[in-house]
């Protein structure tokens, strides 16, 4: 079995992480499995980049020329979205590289132009990391349902014009998915739910594939050990916090975890608890949390997580959108259990009251209650979180389940 794996980049950013795993987690269970990225950041030689430096300046520009239309819309906001026009010879590359299927990723910053999907002649997979794939040109729709129809008069854009970007982009997808051979994977049934109800994805097959964790990196450290190598207080309850730009993405939820732990910060009459947050480093003005806060930044290695992991008491996920909600799954398989809102992903990943708290969306009071519940559980709660990984997202199971589907569809 030969796949490749698409993605803009091997190791960099929640996609890529989960990418990345599933490419280490084919080869373990002997697939012949090779990635092809925009950026390169490992030295894994099974992983296919720019080859020389003019390729890796190219490479480097396609990003900037691919935000250029965005720039006719005075009045867009900061989330992300892309519209995937830069012409590219990646469909060439594929041709080269002569895999048995193609396995789409997160493929955007100009890396695979929309048009180049109707030139891969071979059976297609797409693991949808969030809602691009059947958008406009967003990545997550908030309350927006317009994709559900051909988008238009798009929020995000700032646009009030039916026949705007977002339209343009909708008809380039249709054009080029059209008649194609694409089986649809998602990592949660809420996004497997709203991709079937998408106007570009209707009638296609959905599959749910959750993301896998290598369980050999990320299970339980020692507590005090794991704080011990961290510097961290070996006598608090540590609250744990981070994602990719975890305090300036709103999608993340900050806005909401803020209320709730200076409620929670009312409520703990003990005074014991602390914040850690990584994904941010300590702001300018950094806000009054009610708790002492120590801001680490951004952590680029698994085993450095697992033990941030490990050493807190509790994790946050308070995520208003989250395609599957990976910092949940890695938090619990090291046995530390989550309070998030339950909504999106993180159905498929907490269960109330049995390894985290699923708090009423988006309720920061109800969220502050979470986190007292989770400071107070027992040993029972840590382990039927490390169960849970166990059964459902340990690496090898995940890389089976597409070890099938590649076989089925081929």
């Amino acid at each position: 079995m030969k796949p490749l794996l698409l993605n803009t980049l091997d190791i960099e950013g929640g996609a890529a992480r989960a990418v990345y795993r599933l490419h280490e987690g084919l080869k373990k269970i002997n697939v012949s499995s090779n990635m092809l990225v925009q950026r390169k950041a490992s030295d894994d030689t099974t992983v296919f980049g720019p080859k020389n430096k003019v390729e890796n300046f190219r490479n480097s520009m396609q990003p900037k020329l691919d935000g250029l239309p965005k720039k006719l819309y005075r009045n867009i906001d900061k989330k992300p979205w892309h519209a995937s026009w830069v012409p590219s010879s990646v469909h060439k590359q594929i041709q080269e590289l002569n895999p048995e299927i193609v396995h789409l990723h997160w493929v955007c910053g100009g890396f695979l132009p929309i048009e180049s999907i109707s030139r891969i002649n071979k059976p297609m997979v797409w693991t949808l990391h969030d809602m691009w794939p059947f958008t406009g040109g967003c990545h997550y729709s908030g309350e927006c349902t317009k994709y559900q129809q051909q988008c238009g008069a798009c929020e995000q854009l700032g646009s009030n014009k039916m026949n705007d970007l977002s339209r343009k982009v909708w008809n380039r997808k249709a054009k080029a998915f059209h008649n194609k051979n694409i089986t649809i994977v998602t990592p949660s049934k809420w996004l497997a739910d709203t991709a079937k109800s998408s106007s570009l994805f209707n009638g296609l097959r959905v599959e749910v594939i959750p993301n896998g964790l290598d369980t050999n990196i990320y299970n339980p450290i020692d507590k005090q050990q794991a704080r011990s190598i961290l510097n961290l207080p070996l006598d608090k309850k540590l609250v744990l916090f981070g994602a990719m730009s975890s305090t300036s993405d709103e999608r993340k939820g900050f806005q909401y975890l803020k209320p709730a732990l200076e409620n929670f910060s009312r409520l703990d009459e003990s005074n014991d608890a602390e914040l850690i947050v990584f994904g941010a480093s300590t702001p300018k003005n950094p806000p009054n949390l009610g708790l002492k806060t120590t801001y680490v930044g951004r952590v680029y290695d698994d085993i450095t997580l697992a033990l941030y992991y490990s050493a807190a008491d509790v994790m946050c996920v308070p995520s208003i959108q989250e395609a599957f909600g990976q910092t949940a799954s890695e938090a619990m398989a090291c046995g530390t259990p989550v309070v998030a809102f339950g909504a999106t992903g993180l159905l498929d990943i907490v269960d109330h009251k049995v390894n985290g708290y699923l708090v009423k969306p988006f309720d920061p009071i109800d969220f502050s209650q979470g986190l007292r519940w989770a400071l107070s559980t027992n040993e029972k709660i840590n382990k039927a979180a490390v169960q849970k990984v166990e059964s459902k997202f340990k690496l090898e199971t995940v890389a089976n389940q597409y070890l099938q589907l590649y076989k089925e569809l081929i």
